[in-house]
């Protein structure tokens, strides 16, 4: 018995191919779990309410003009976050808007929008970047909560029902008519895009 043992352990200590791709593939497994819980909860730490105001740039500016609006209290106690309307929410379209969102963190890194009068300076550049994006993307993140199909236009006001009924049947998205909705229209909008419901 005690041979048999000595044999095996001689053969465990010897390198083999099948033992290290083994050893190998275990441990790339458990560290591909490790890394993807580590960069997910990262991901998701980013789309909090706390970690969008944590400059002073947006609790200071955009912040407090969205805590005015029905996004942020309504009758029925549901709350838009920062992230419901400008991050999407399938992963490949998440990761897109994350590394677009590096362009926002160069802009704190080097204080282009810094004081309010910066903010406000280059606020239309910033809302026309996000309506553009929104559009592109059919105003994806609106619709999480709205759509056409759950919309009752009997219990809307007049205007907001004839409104949606053209914009449904010229298949407008919502940004073309909602911009505004959240935060404060940037001075020096074209005429066109002041329009709004």
């Amino acid at each position: 018995m005690a041979g048999k043992l000595a044999t095996l352990w001689a053969k465990l200590k010897k390198p083999s191919i099948k033992y290290s791709l083994i050893s190998l593939l275990t441990i790339g497994f458990f560290s591909g779990i490790f890394f993807w819980g580590g960069f997910n909860t990262a991901m998701e730490a980013t789309n909090t309410m706390s970690f969008c105001i944590s400059c002073h740039e947006m609790e200071d500016n955009v912040y407090q003009e969205y805590k005015q609006t029905i996004h942020y209290t309504n009758r029925t106690g549901v709350r838009a976050v920062c992230s419901d309307c400008h991050v999407p929410k399938d992963w490949t379209h998440k990761m897109i808007r994350k590394v677009q969102a590096s362009r926002e963190v160069w802009g704190k890194i080097t204080g282009t929008i810094d004081t309010k009068e910066k903010f406000e300076a280059k606020r239309l550049v910033l809302a026309e970047r996000e309506w553009a994006r929104m559009k592109a993307a059919d105003s994806r993140e609106c619709r999480n909560c709205h759509s056409f199909d759950s919309m009752d236009p009997e219990r809307q006001k007049l205007r907001g029902a004839k409104m949606h009924k053209i914009a449904q049947a010229e298949k407008q998205t919502c940004i073309d008519c909602h911009k505004g909705i959240a935060h404060h229209k940037p001075k020096g909008m074209k005429e066109e895009e002041d329009e709004d419901l």
